[in-house]
């Protein structure tokens, strides 16, 4: 099977050698988005809720490039820096997904690109949702 290469000029352009996301098929593996505004390449001031709503933004736009959404996403993996933050993360969420939850790992790592409190990656399945 061939590889695509998405892009998405609605989020955030890559800080390394890699695509925003890859599509195999009608799966798109989704890179890691931190809370970078797509214009200004700024990490997003305020609480984790706030950085987490713009990391779900960037996720979203990458998504659309791919042609799915966010409830196609079937797998969700979360980097906090600190885990007392996963709840109000979790709030975000469920916010975003409501009934339709992807399987999800959170995961607290020392540190993030340009020092982000929150990272997240994702598979998706275009047409799944």
């Amino acid at each position: 099977m061939s590889r695509e290469i998405i892009h998405s000029d609605d989020a955030p352009c890559a800080i390394g050698p890699y695509a925003q996301a890859v599509a195999v098929g009608d799966t798109v593996y989704m890179s890691g988005q931190i809370p970078l505004d797509p214009q200004s390449m700024e990490l997003v001031d305020g609480p984790v809720e706030d950085q987490a709503r713009r990391v779900f933004d960037n996720l979203a736009a990458v998504a659309e490039a791919a042609g799915a959404r966010l409830i196609d996403i079937v797998k969700l993996n979360i980097y906090l820096v600190d885990l007392g933050d996963f709840a109000r993360v979790n709030a975000v969420m469920e916010e975003v997904f409501g009934e339709v939850r992807p399987a999800r790992a959170a995961i607290g790592v020392a540190a993030l690109p340009k020092g982000a409190t929150v990272e997240m990656d994702a598979i998706l399945i275009r047409g799944g949702g």
